[in-house]
């Protein structure tokens, strides 16, 4: 029987998430120049429009299939195209029905997720790359990475209460510290060494363009996370309020500990900072929404601002072109979130008593999520390298992809340039 209270809460969850993508690409579009500002929001809007396509073709079945394939992913084939979700006969739709919400409304929801997780790495190549390269990228990332690591946490696979790890603790990711920020951190890291640095990184400024775009796009994302994170309660219950305070309080204090920090390094609170801040303390806050009392996220927020304030800076310290730092805020803070849980939960944390059952336990599948996404894109990086290219031209790069690949340009004063000169 459909439970119509929690059917429109996950409804209302899922639209939530999908506004988190057009969120980020604002997020990432203001921090880019203006010259490749519609080419970052493209990246976005790309990635979704590939994923909406192959998650109800085979993404839900890899990841949700009750066949699962060495507890890493599940059967593509067993519910390809959603068969055994919905069927229609001479009396109209069936639905498949679980614990009260029909499936099709959950496959919805985790299709969100896989959209905006692919999107996050884009930030960390903005400015370089072809388009056409980014979408292929997109869809055998997501298949060949995300779908499997969701089935591992979520689906009943290794990482999960039903894997070998769970005889040390249960290990706890209650809406995808590791699927989500670790796996597309780890992933972004990998890209840039690969791909290799923007002409003229370390020796000339490349500022955000657009601020207001920049704290727009957080506003959007933060919005957006309620349903990510309260949705991952599926119920609308005292969890789901609960997840909601965390997240609300983990923000708000990851800005305080962004602006602080930049404060005292630099002598100024930014509003980039204050952006990224509100990042930092969501992605943190993902996977111990349902773990931590109010209290727990404040200490977890301020952190989590501190120490991706302080992450940022490791790319010109490394040499590594981070683009728009989505290593040092979602993998940094995806792995504080992740590992913080065995410190402060309110069940199992060792900051309650608990014992290190639950930290190594999180140490663990923060380690095993990161190494299978590092070989993964590693993999798939190769390929694309030595096949179709990363790389845009030099010309291209120099002048702008948006005029070069779009043959459009967000403002008017940088289009002095005809598309004939910058071609690719």
């Amino acid at each position: 029987m459909v439970d119509t209270g929690l059917t429109a809460w996950m409804l209302i969850s899922a639209s939530l998430v999908l506004l988190m993508t057009p969120g980020l690409a604002f997020f990432y579009g203001g921090m880019v120049r203006g010259k490749s500002v519609l080419n970052m929001l493209m990246m976005s809007f790309g990635a979704m429009a590939v994923i909406g396509i192959v998650y109800v073709l085979f993404g839900w079945s890899m990841s949700y299939a009750d066949q699962s394939i060495g507890g890493i992913f599940g059967n593509p084939f067993e519910q390809w195209a959603l068969k055994g979700v919905f069927t229609h006969g001479a009396d109209g739709f069936e639905f498949t029905v679980s614990d009260g919400l029909p499936v099709i409304v959950d496959v919805g929801f985790q299709a969100t997720f896989a959209m905006i997780t692919t999107a996050l790495i884009s930030g960390a190549i903005a400015d370089r790359v072809k388009y056409g390269s980014w979408l292929v990228f997109s869809g055998l990332w997501v298949t060949l990475s995300y779908f499997p690591l969701a089935h591992m946490v979520w689906g009943g696979g290794l990482l999960s209460d039903d894997g070998p790890f769970a005889s040390i603790a249960s290990p706890v990711d209650f809406a995808g510290g590791t699927a989500v920020h670790i796996n597309a951190g780890i992933a972004a890291l990998v890209l840039v060494l690969v791909i290799g640095k923007r002409k003229g990184f370390g020796s000339e400024a490349m500022r955000p363009h657009n601020l207001p775009f920049v704290m727009l796009g957080a506003a959007l994302l933060w919005f957006g996370w309620f349903g990510f994170n309260a949705g991952s309660a599926y119920a609308a219950d005292g969890m789901a309020g609960l997840a909601w305070v965390n997240t609300t309080t983990a923000t708000a204090a990851a800005i305080i500990g962004w602006l602080i920090t930049e404060k005292i390094r630099d002598g100024h609170a930014t509003s980039l900072g204050a952006a990224s801040g509100v990042v930092a303390g969501l992605v943190a806050i993902t996977p111990a929404a349902g773990s931590l009392s109010p209290f727990g996220a404040i200490i977890l927020g301020l952190v989590a601002g501190a120490l991706s304030a302080l992450a940022v800076g490791l790319k010109y310290r490394f040499g590594y072109d981070d683009s728009l730092d989505v290593v040092g805020v979602h993998l940094v803070s995806g792995l504080w979130g992740t590992v913080a849980i065995g410190f402060l939960a309110l069940d199992g944390g060792l900051f309650y008593g608990g014992g290190v059952s639950l930290l190594a336990v999180q140490v663990i599948i923060a380690v095993v999520a990161m190494a299978y996404s590092a070989i993964v894109t590693l993999v798939l990086a190769l390929i694309i390298k030595s096949t179709i290219g990363w790389r845009v031209t030099e010309q291209v790069e120099v002048a702008g992809i948006d005029l070069a690949v779009h043959g459009e340009s967000a403002y008017e004063t940088l289009s002095a340039r005809s598309y004939s000169e910058v071609k690719p």
